[in-house]
């Protein structure tokens, strides 16, 4: 195959990505979302939850500002947008974060998943995954490891440019 064959495939390859984008990311992800979510959060709460969950570490915990710094790279939120989601997963009804001096700090806090936090992403994970398997019900193994390849990759290869723009 020609070099111009070639460009002129991923040409096509991209413009064939690109119409896939609104129902991915809009009719799939927020499928997602919504089961995420669930009928108590909001969506920043759900979405400041599952940052904790994903890039929290064993520890489940984060500092504020790494939190503030990951939310508002998703949405247009003010700091005090991201205090106030805060606090209302740490209050008493909800009681699914703690906020905490950071040791290595005074100035910033640690948010941390309380137990209930820890059992609440759980429950975000079951509703998620039963949401995922009723998309996946009619595909093929071989669809369905393909897909999970495919976007592993296209995951890495998201990370490796921003890494190069860094």
């Amino acid at each position: 195959m020609t070099a111009s064959k070639k460009d002129l495939n991923r040409r096509q390859a991209a413009s064939d990505y690109l119409a896939l984008f609104y129902p991915f990311h809009y009719r799939v992800g927020f499928a997602v979302e919504k089961a995420l979510r669930g009928n108590t959060l909001t969506q920043h709460q759900t979405v400041i939850l599952w940052i904790i969950h994903s890039e929290g570490g064993s520890s489940a915990s984060m500092r504020r500002k790494d939190i503030e710094t990951r939310i508002t790279a998703w949405f247009d939120l003010t700091s005090s947008a991201v205090s106030k989601a805060l606090r209302s997963l740490a209050r008493e009804d909800l009681r699914l974060l703690s906020i905490t001096e950071d040791p290595r700090s005074g100035r910033e806090k640690l948010v941390t998943l309380t137990r209930e936090g820890e059992r609440h992403i759980e429950a975000m994970v079951q509703r998620s995954e039963d949401v995922i398997l009723r998309i996946i019900e009619n595909m093929s193994p071989e669809e369905i490891r393909s897909g999970i390849r495919m976007l592993s990759r296209i995951v890495d290869e998201t990370l490796r440019l921003e890494n190069r723009q860094d």
